[in-house]
């Protein structure tokens, strides 16, 4: 609670305080006058028994209610200060009270079975807003934990576990696979066909390029010459590339498909092959290590994650956010798993109530135990003290009520 909560509420029991106060000592003040004028008038002695049965019920109550958590006057009376001396053992009750009257599974399981906590979930987490709101609160904590990670610790971190990792991969066997995949049912005709139209539209592109050069290397032919044989070249290679993609049947392709089998075969099957392999990885991993690609990677990730972040319309936000969406809009009518998480959920929290409660008995009693007892008596006596004041004041008015009828009934006999 902030200081003006606290203020408020200790003003509000000043308050009562005082009112009590004022009471009793309007009771004492009557009594006073009672007895001192109780020959003027017969009426007085009536006044003065509701006076003086009031001052003792006031007097009485405010021992009560003081002893609770002070010594009355400050005088170390037995039994006063009840929540001072007592408070190692009232963490223990309220402990074992909230244990065994909250933390139960009748109570806790059962209410809960009432509610359809699935859909509930679904609901609240398919709303725009919660996910918005969600998501926002995700994406702020990454720029705090970023921060705190030092560069050259997780650059040493990505050298260490991303190279270590990388070391112990069986390129060749990776290739090996990937190459398996890309060739099932044809698909590597495809990338050739890919292949072919690009180096078609190459060729065209840089046919002046390719007599410039060809040119160069031959300094003692005619220029007219050099880009005729340069255009009979790509004329005749284009005509090939063309002929070879329209037909699938072509001896080019029967060999390009023949020679990537043996290729796949070598990679799974020759040391040659598998050493060459590790060694270009090698080669790889010492050229990341040496160039410091690491901290380039670390670097580019970090001002990446930062700058959109910071954005208003962040990208990875949005996202979040539509996932979580889309996660609460599938949950919300999917019934069959509703039901599902009903029931893990249930499951899980009986299972936690029943070995875990006595703990959270144990961790309540602690937490007071550990509390400083002036402490603790300020602060039940801001939270409570103001509605024990009732007592002071019902008990003035009610020990007055009671002085007149003991009064009236003494008169009778």
């Amino acid at each position: 609670m902030d200081d003006s909560g606290v203020a408020i509420k200790r003003a509000r029991l000043r308050s009562m305080q005082r009112l009590a106060t004022l009471l009793l000592v309007l009771m004492l003040s009557l009594l006073v006058l009672s007895v001192v004028f109780k020959d003027v008038h017969p009426a007085m002695q009536w006044l003065q028994a509701f006076a003086l049965a009031a001052s003792v019920g006031a007097i009485a109550d405010w021992f009560a209610v003081v002893a609770l958590f002070h010594h009355p006057m400050g005088i170390p009376l037995p039994h006063t200060a009840i929540v001072a001396r007592n408070k190692d053992r009232i963490g223990e009750s309220l402990g074992h009270f909230v244990e065994h009257n909250f933390l139960t599974v009748e109570n806790v399981v059962r209410k809960l079975e009432q509610r359809n906590l699935g859909r509930t979930a679904a609901d609240w987490i398919g709303n725009e807003t919660n996910a918005d709101a969600v998501a926002g609160q995700l994406c702020a904590l990454v720029p705090g934990m970023v921060n705190a990670l030092d560069d050259d610790d997780v650059r040493g971190l990505f050298a260490r576990t991303l190279g270590a990792q990388l070391d112990k991969v069986d390129t060749a066997s990776i290739v090996a696979n990937v190459l398996t995949v890309l060739t099932a049912g044809g698909r590597h005709q495809a990338l050739l066909d890919r292949a072919l139209h690009g180096l078609e539209a190459w060729l065209k592109v840089n046919q002046e390029a390719i007599t410039a050069r060809f040119g160069d290397a031959s300094k003692y032919t005619p220029r007219v010459f050099d880009a005729f044989i340069v255009k009979k070249f790509v004329a005749g290679v284009v005509g090939l590339l063309q002929e070879v993609a329209a037909s699938p049947e072509h001896d080019i392709r029967r060999q390009f498909d023949a020679a990537t089998h043996d290729f796949i075969a070598k990679l799974n099957t020759s040391d040659e092959y598998r050493a060459q392999a590790d060694a270009l990885k090698r080669e790889l991993l010492q050229h990341l290590e040496r160039e410091g690609y690491y901290s380039v990677v670390w670097s580019d990730i970090k001002q990446r994650l930062q700058a959109d972040l910071g954005s208003e319309v962040s990208v990875i936000k949005r996202h979040l956010r539509e996932v979580l969406q889309k996660l609460g809009n599938g949950l919300r009518e999917d019934m069959l798993l509703q039901e599902k998480l009903n029931a893990w959920s249930m499951q899980i929290i009986e299972t936690l109530l029943l070995r875990h409660r006595h703990q959270v008995s144990g961790l309540i009693a602690e937490v007071v135990k550990g509390w400083d007892a002036r402490e603790l008596t300020e602060k039940m006596e801001l939270e409570m003290g103001r509605d024990l004041q009732y007592i002071r004041i019902n008990g003035t008015l009610v020990g007055g009520l009671v002085g007149l009828v003991l009064h009236t009934a003494i008169g009778l006999i």
